[in-house]
């Protein structure tokens, strides 16, 4: 049976559990403490990091390598639903953006707001005040660009939805779990998120929960 390891509040892990409903897979979800550091996990991805899924007796690490072992096994039999272009230009934008959401995004805010808001939380350290205003800081930026994308694509790569829009959709939700997005910033970052949003596959992310943390209103709430 193929085996999910992931990190529910892992935007790398949601972008991966993204693709797998918009794949119709449904996998066997085992949940890891990336902090922790468990001998077996370490075993299968030594370098302790989410996501890593399983299949086949081959341990698949990281968001990149998993999507693209998915679209190399599942991607031709999506038709026109496949996330990564056949044609070498729609291949290439969304890889890059793939590389801008997973990296530069995950760098200059997700990393921060969750590792400090959240890891932190259940590992006894003290937040560090000044990577969260970073964090905040930096988000504006990225809104901004997104924004920009869909200001003359119906999507964030192009004409069809693709690994970039999942990518980014999942980081956000991360942030907006937080409180940590400013969507009255770009209406239409706020509509292209929505959209992505109201997707089936988004469903199980918006039921995640942090003990002892709430997240806004408008988390799980479709009309936005």
């Amino acid at each position: 049976m193929a085996i999910l390891h992931h990190y529910a509040f892992c935007p790398h892990s949601r972008f991966v559990r993204l693709t797998m409903g918009e794949m119709g897979l449904e996998p066997e979800i085992s949940e890891e403490r990336p902090w922790a550091r468990e001998e077996g996990f370490l075993r299968m991805n030594p370098s302790g990091t989410t996501p890593v899924f399983l299949e086949n007796d081959i341990a698949i690490p990281g968001a990149g390598v998993i999507a693209e072992y998915l679209d190399e096994t599942r991607g031709l039999g999506m038709n026109g639903r496949r996330l990564l272009p056949g044609d070498p230009a729609g291949r290439v934008e969304v890889r890059r953006l793939l590389e801008w959401f997973n990296s530069k995004f995950y760098d200059e805010v997700t990393g921060y707001l969750v590792t400090e808001k959240i890891i932190k939380r259940f590992s006894g350290e003290a937040p560090d005040a000044g990577a969260i205003r970073a964090a905040r800081s930096n988000m504006r930026y990225h809104l901004r660009y997104i924004g920009f994308l869909c200001a003359d694509r119906n999507w964030l790569a192009g004409d069809h939805m693709t690994y970039a829009d999942l990518a980014a959709a999942a980081h956000l939700s991360c942030a907006d779990y937080l409180g940590d997005v400013p969507w009255d910033e770009d209406e239409l970052a706020k509509e292209w998120y929505a959209r992505v949003k109201s997707r089936p596959a988004f469903r199980s992310l918006l039921a995640d929960r942090v003990p002892g943390m709430t997240p806004p209103s408008h988390y799980a709430d479709l009309d936005f």
